[in-house]
């Protein structure tokens, strides 16, 4: 008994030197990681994390539904398809051709209306936020510098530094892109509560412009300009430009650093699949919505192009691959979240779930990406 006594003593004795610690070195966001993903036996961000951190709603107006084709679910899934989305965990798989939904399925609870974390599929939503307010003239151009708005990045490399350098990533800041480990800035931006402190702290390091490297912190200062320029929240100004538009069929949720705080822009819209791949559609037409322009058709044509011969793989804010001489643009979310326009069929895919398999060729594709490619155009519809 004295032992148990002993021991319980120097346990907490132990975790109140570790907590005094964490505080001492500015790293007590990881009490909240651990709070919230590691405590709900998860080791990264999960699909309904939204549920354990702040959030800002993004409304919704009168809602467009998806027509519904007449041959609706009469094609299968394939059986590599079927088998790859049980093994990843899928949560929802749809296909909309010629703007009707061919293919709907949904497993783990999970149903049309079920929201979930789109992670950086949010990227691409914050570039076209960035079209729009250039559309509006809030922000000049994509050369305009970022420097005009946050007069901190207006010495060395970072005076160069432009709205588009940040959305094509080529900032050349000096941020740490690693989901995984406890102490890279894309952790404390995911759990810190002053994520604007975060962001602000980053210091250039290469000539921006210049090449392409994929840093979450590139779409968070874009957010933080559009947000200034605008004189909205990001949510806000996201729900009254495409939500409502759009015609989304729900509300959404974006997860903010704390309450009332700023918007997690790298990340961390949750919704569901027939509202994200409104942003597809609205692409595919080339910012055209219900005959109205709603994003200026350059600036999609810009996104959905390399800026970079050397870097195909992404635009402004776009993914964008090739199948079979078919140009491919998409959004891409951590765990395997996508929706995927291939606009010579007319097709949308989107597909949300838990996993996803990562690149095993050494492409900046991840291998589930070319199987959903491969056996969607099995399928007959």
């Amino acid at each position: 008994m004295r032992f148990i006594k002993k021991f319980l003593i120097w346990f907490v004795a132990i975790i109140a030197i570790l907590i005094i610690a964490l505080y001492a070195f500015n790293a007590d966001y990881l009490l909240k990681a651990v709070r919230t993903i590691y405590l709900n036996g998860h080791t990264t961000a999960f699909l309904d994390d939204y549920n354990y951190f702040d959030n800002r709603e993004i409304p919704n107006g009168t809602p467009q539904p998806w027509p519904i084709s007449k041959k609706y679910n009469q094609a299968e899934l394939t059986d590599q398809l079927a088998k790859q989305n049980k093994d990843l965990g899928t949560v929802a798989f749809l296909v909309i051709k010629n703007d009707s939904i061919v293919h709907e399925s949904y497993s783990d609870n999970y149903s049309k209306d079920s929201k979930s974390n789109s992670f950086s599929v949010a990227k691409s939503i914050v570039s076209a936020a960035l079209g729009k307010a250039i559309q509006e003239g809030k922000i000049k151009s994509l050369d305009q510098k970022v420097s005009d708005f946050f007069p901190t990045f207006n010495q060395g490399k970072s005076a160069a530094m432009t709205v588009g350098d940040l959305s094509s990533m080529s900032s050349g800041l000096n941020w740490d892109e690693n989901y995984y480990s406890p102490f890279s800035v894309t952790t404390r931006a995911y759990f810190d509560e002053n994520l604007d402190k975060v962001i602000l702290n980053q210091k250039g390091v290469d000539d921006p412009g210049t090449r392409y490297k994929y840093l979450s912190g590139n779409t968070q200062l874009l957010a933080m300009v559009i947000e200034k320029a605008t004189k909205q929240s990001l949510a806000d100004y996201v729900s009254e430009k495409f939500w409502k538009p759009l015609g989304a069929e729900s509300d959404a949720l974006w997860q903010t650093d704390r309450d009332g705080g700023i918007e997690k822009a790298f990340c961390c819209i949750a919704s569901n699949a027939r509202d994200f791949a409104r942003f597809g559609k609205l692409y595919k037409q080339y910012g055209k919505w219900n005959n109205q322009q709603i994003l200026d058709s350059t600036f999609v044509a810009t996104s959905i192009k390399p800026r970079f011969p050397e870097s195909p793989e992404y635009g402004y804010g776009f993914w964008l691959s090739e199948y079979k001489n078919k140009d491919i643009f998409y959004m891409r979310g951590h765990l395997g979240q996508y929706v995927i326009v291939i606009p010579q069929d007319d097709l949308i895919i989107v597909r949300l779930g838990h996993r996803h398999k990562k690149s095993t060729t050494g492409s900046p594709h991840s291998d589930d990406f070319w199987v959903i490619l491969e056996e969607v155009e099995k399928m007959k519809f």
